[in-house]
């Protein structure tokens, strides 16, 4: 078992402060006895369960080289912790939502029937849509409705990801269990001796809070007890792996938990892809980060240990304490022939445009304990009928985004484009920020400079904080392009 030494000395909490006037105090790591004793325990047994691989959605017509797929958003109730049922809000009664597998210049079509009784709107995050395709905060389903959602799949390769995007409510949609992952491809991934097939896996990460009595999910607004971790919706799962390479592709759907992922053997990932698709160069790291909402590729050669190995994935990120301090275990359980490897190099990008244009964007929450907190972007609540900034067609602007708050993190996410990180404080990005990106993390008093292209579609889309407590709160905010 793995000490706690990697633990920030002081991490932050990443619960923010609900509408509730949750506290937004620090929250001490597994060695301050504060944090320890105020934190509830892990709901369910270590590593019990199997981990379970989402099931890949298929389509109910190829016709016209289009997929088409359908969803229905209905309330199921599943067993999640052992002996218990627990009723969440799903697509197709799955918990997360199944993944699609789609292919860049093959468009998508999703029927979505909303039998919730409560309204929704899907977002396929990381996306560049028309407006009427993006699952815009006000262009809703209503319950008993539907829509058909339209994908061009024009851009590259990207790990992407649908949730809900319905304004007030979307953060307990999520939470409640409406997420899943969309998996684009294209010729230049493919062609790359990178692990496949089986040995390609989705690894997606949650927290969540429990009713230990019933099972009961338990939802409020900035709330710091959910210390349950769920990998593919099971708690504390086992993965069994055979000795070689596999490509994990870790996605983090919490609402507001910020991850720092780490092999308790201190061993090395070698991360080659972030939000928007694969690195220029791959990138071998011991930990990876991911703010809610962001995702990264890794590969890890199993091969290094022998049969029988058990290997815990921890998480030692802000405000990690022991019972958020592990999030599932791979078990090495036979060997296996393994003719992939990681290329020195993965992919090109572009050279960045001349900007035509700069802005900064202030991202601020209250944290004073006021009974009835607020977030802001440029001191503004959102409003759906306001244009907060508007962008020429085929502009490339640099936007400088910087995170007032002393106590509070936040994470920052376009819609339309994938961006490219310039600058971290004034410094240049790592290699993990080298990438495409659509979700940035920024800790209490960062600044992240960033540029993105407008130049496929024109429409009115939102940007926001994605910890999703704090854009139903009212940190988000719309630009217009055209």
């Amino acid at each position: 078992m793995a000490t706690r030494r990697r633990v920030l000395g002081a991490g932050l909490s990443i619960a923010g402060v609900g509408l509730t006037g949750v506290s937004l105090l620090p929250a001490l790591n597994a060695r301050g006895a504060t944090a320890a004793a105020a934190t509830p325990a892990a709901a369910a047994p270590l590593f019990a369960v199997a981990m379970p691989l989402v099931p890949v959605l298929a389509p109910v017509s190829t016709a016209g080289g289009v997929d088409v797929y359908e969803m229905t958003m209905r309330t199921v109730t599943k067993e999640i912790l052992p002996g218990l049922r627990t009723e969440l809000r799903t697509y197709n009664g799955q918990f997360p939502g199944p993944t699609i597998k789609a292919r860049r210049n093959r468009p998508v079509v999703v029927r979505q029937r909303n039998e919730l009784d409560v309204h929704t709107s899907v977002h396929l995050h990381g996306a560049a849509l028309p407006p009427s395709e993006d699952g815009a905060p006000m262009d809703v389903i209503a319950p008993g409705a539907e829509r058909r959602y339209t994908y061009p799949n024009r851009q590259p390769h990207a790990s992407l990801w649908y949730h809900d995007h319905a304004h007030h409510v979307e953060s307990e949609n999520v939470y409640r269990g409406l997420h899943g992952s969309y998996l684009l491809t294209d010729e230049e991934e493919e062609a790359l001796p990178l692990p496949k097939d089986e040995y390609d896996v989705l690894i997606a990460i949650r927290d969540a809070h429990f009713d230990t009595a019933d099972g009961t999910l338990l939802y409020q607004m900035g709330d710091r007890a959910r210390t349950t971790f769920l990998v593919n919706g099971a708690p504390y799962p086992y993965f069994e792996v055979a000795s070689r390479s596999y490509r994990l592709r870790f996605a983090n759907h919490s609402n507001q938990r910020f991850l720092e992922l780490r092999l308790a053997d201190d061993g090395d990932m070698v991360q080659i892809a972030s939000d928007g698709g694969l690195l220029p160069r791959p990138h071998t790291t011991k930990a990876i980060h991911l703010s809610s909402g962001e995702r990264a590729d890794v590969v890890i050669d199993f091969s290094r240990y022998p049969v029988g190995t058990r290997l815990v994935l921890e998480n030692t990120g802000p405000g990690a304490v022991e019972d958020v301090s592990q999030v599932m275990r791979f078990d090495v359980v036979r060997t296996a022939e393994d003719d992939s490897s990681v290329p020195r190099v993965l992919r090109s990008l572009p050279r960045l445009p001349a900007p035509t244009a700069e802005r900064t964007v202030v991202l601020r929450m209250d944290e004073d304990g006021r009974a009835h907190p607020r977030a802001y972007i440029d001191e503004k609540l959102y409003d759906p009928a306001r244009v907060d900034i508007r962008i020429r067609p085929g502009a490339s602007e640099i936007w400088t985004v910087t995170n007032a708050n002393t106590k509070a993190p936040h994470n920052f996410h376009m819609h339309l484009v994938q961006f490219r990180v310039l600058q971290r404080n004034g410094a240049a990005p790592g290699p993990e920020e080298s990438g495409l990106k659509d979700t940035v993390r920024l800790l209490p008093g960062e600044t992240v400079t960033l540029q993105a292209a407008f130049d496929t579609y024109r429409g009115t889309y939102v940007y926001h904080c994605h910890m999703l407590d704090h854009s139903a709160m009212g940190m988000m905010a719309t630009m217009k392009i055209g």
